[in-house]
């Protein structure tokens, strides 16, 4: 079975180096391969939404399995743009990495797969066309990602660089999962029979002051000061994640793809990160 994955960002790094045995041939895209050192077992391919390569091409025609983590931009999904006629010419399984962000704000209520998605952010409406795109092409599965976290990117990391910071914005929540447990969703909704959406995230939605604190205390180390969110300077990108609060659901997630989390929450996922740091 051979995976060509496009857009080799974190969380597909890491599916490739937990499941790689899965496969026979492993490919993917960089925006510049001479620029990537850290993808041994992947042959790598540049890809940067111009048209492609005659052998990158030919990758996505042969590929028993496509993993898609490239985001959209405002003129669509660069990845059909550029390989349309070959997605189309051929039936493959399709998993695309999309984002939780689609479900906008419902003021800290729950939410799961048969809301529909509301966001008002430009950068979520991009991915709910782009998610129908590909459902539309073969039948997707598309996973809602939430929060990435995990080795090197993490609440212990950016306390470690000082860059950590307990914005308080009452009713605010996040809700994140650790990249292992991506990697596991992946996996399942590979195996699973058909396409569908699954939103990918842990069990306990959090506050974003409370997983800094947590990360603090496993360090021995003063938490940082709080912040209101009202007069805390931040950059438009970063307020604009404040925007949205919601407790997404993984109910299906576990029903229908058998996922079971490795990391059930927070203090879980640091935890195992904390001893891993420790254990170097």
């Amino acid at each position: 079975m051979r995976l060509f994955i496009l857009g080799l960002g974190y969380s597909a790094r890491h599916f490739a180096r937990k499941h790689g045995g899965s496969f026979s041939h492993i490919a993917g895209t960089v925006r510049d391969p001479a620029q990537r050192d850290d993808l041994a077992g992947i042959e790598v391919h540049g890809f940067a939404g111009a048209s492609p390569a005659r052998e990158t091409a030919k990758q996505v025609r042969d590929a028993d399995v496509l993993l898609v983590s490239i985001p959209p931009g405002i003129t669509g999904d660069p990845a059909i743009a550029a390989f349309g006629d070959v997605l189309a010419a051929s039936r493959r399984k399709v998993v695309y990495l999309s984002t939780i962000g689609v479900y906008g704000d419902h003021g800290g209520g729950w939410v799961d797969e048969s809301t529909p998605p509301q966001s008002t952010l430009d950068r979520a409406r991009m991915r709910i066309a782009a998610e129908q795109a590909w459902i539309d092409i073969g039948d997707a599965a598309i996973l809602r990602l939430a929060g990435i976290y995990g080795p090197g990117r993490n609440a212990l990391a950016t306390l470690r660089a000082g860059t950590a910071r307990r914005i308080i914005k009452p009713g605010q929540v996040f809700n994140r999962i650790h990249v292992e447990d991506i990697a596991s969703a992946i996996m399942a909704a590979i195996q699973h029979g058909s396409g569908g959406i699954w939103n990918v995230c842990d069990d306990e939605p959090t506050p974003p002051q409370d997983v800094i604190a947590y990360a603090a205390e496993l360090m021995g180390v003063a938490p940082p000061p709080e912040e209101d969110f009202a007069t805390a300077e931040m950059s438009a990108m970063a307020r604009s994640f404040y925007a949205s609060s919601a407790r997404v659901s993984n109910a299906k997630l576990k029903r229908e793809l058998g996922v079971a989390l490795v990391h059930p929450n927070y203090r879980h996922g640091l935890d195992a990160l904390w001893r891993a740091a420790e254990a170097r």
